[in-house]
């Protein structure tokens, strides 16, 4: 038993001493997490084997081991998110490996790490409330919100809803938990990135809570509708990380003060709300491979030639020219509906020009 002791320790101190972008708790979206019901008798308790914990992470794992499936979906459902809203942007929340996800680049407490915090956040309130309402979770069930008194009188408030409440709670301790731990001189640059931190994924948690909204089903003979049952449902996430989008678009730069507190770093802006996102350092360049801040570049990447935004070669490529080609795209067509019931289709083939960046 000593041995084994001594053995989690020397384990625990080894993922202690890893740089902060080596590991984090992103990388439950890269593997499967094994389910409760999984577990094999006399196998390694599933959270000793899961990478990227901290130590705070660890505990919530070991009390709410059948939660960490979910959270693992949220924060796959957070990092596809970011890569649909960046896909025409020359940082596309590419992954690079399974322990720290995106690599380098979240060092830097950029516009872009601001986002992927908030996201990341949202996506595990997401998954939780869901499962609380699937009843894949022993510690919560459907919504308990309150009716709300707009509701007309005879419609029901009932069925099982998106349980955001608890999601939003059990988000909050954990992802929260690797943040609140550090401990880090006061009105320091570390502290500064905790704070955005803490900030960005509270913006992400509410962006989910405030935009889950009253959802309702028909009942009557012949669909007459002479009777509601209504209920709280999340919104999709879309939605959500479309929210998020517009706040990374209008995110407020902030610096650290002697006090420990985060000021803006422009005060003529107005102070950013709990529902704002922060940011502490510029972006880097993404247009060149960097190895220091773990900028991809944009070399290889397609571009659309007729395009002024982001996603156009000149902006994309910047400025250093594109190459063309052609490829072959095979799409469905002339698709016609036989009875009964199929939809029968042909296969087109269509050569296109492609533009790739220099």
């Amino acid at each position: 038993m000593a041995s084994l002791l001594l053995l989690a320790a020397a384990l625990l101190s080894s993922w202690a001493q890893l740089p902060a972008e080596a590991s984090s708790w992103w990388s439950l979206a890269m593997s499967p997490v094994q389910r409760p019901e999984m577990f094999i008798i006399g196998a390694q308790p599933v959270c000793s084997q899961l990478p990227g914990l901290s130590p705070g992470q660890r505990k919530l794992c070991q009390l709410y081991q059948e939660h960490m499936a979910y959270i693992g979906e949220g924060a796959k459902t957070g990092i596809k998110e970011c890569q649909y809203q960046f896909r025409q942007r020359r940082w596309n929340c590419s992954t690079v490996d399974n322990a720290s996800v995106f690599g380098r680049v979240m060092q830097t407490g950029s516009r872009e790490t601001a986002f992927t915090y908030a996201v990341s956040a949202a996506g595990v309130v997401n998954a939780i409330s869901r499962a609380c309402r699937e009843g894949e979770l022993s510690t919560c069930g459907c919504s308990r919100t309150a009716r709300p008194k707009d509701l007309p009188r005879d419609w029901l408030w009932g069925g099982c809803g998106d349980n955001v409440e608890y999601g939003y709670r059990f988000a909050k301790e954990f992802v929260d938990a690797r943040e609140r731990e550090k401990n880090f001189a006061k009105g320091s640059e570390e502290q500064g990135r905790v704070l955005m931190n803490l900030q960005n994924n509270e913006a992400g948690r509410r962006a989910v809570y405030k935009m889950a909204d009253v959802a309702c089903k028909c009942h009557g003979v012949s669909g007459s509708c002479s009777l509601k049952t209504c209920w709280l449902q999340l919104a999709e996430f879309r939605k959500v990380g479309d929210q998020l989008k517009e706040k990374y678009d209008s995110a407020a730069a902030m610096r650290i003060t002697r006090k420990g507190k985060l000021e803006l770093v422009n005060s003529r802006f107005n102070q950013p709300t709990p529902e704002d996102l922060v940011y502490v350092d510029p972006s880097p360049d993404y247009c060149l491979r960097n190895e220091t801040t773990g900028s991809l570049g944009t070399q290889g990447r397609l571009c659309n030639k007729t395009s002024e935004g982001m996603d156009g070669c000149e902006l994309m490529c910047c400025g250093r020219g594109y190459d063309q080609f052609k490829s072959v795209q095979v799409e469905r067509c002339h698709c016609k509906f036989h009875w009964c019931c199929y939809v029968k289709c042909r296969k087109c083939t269509e050569i296109v020009d492609q533009y790739v960046c220099k």
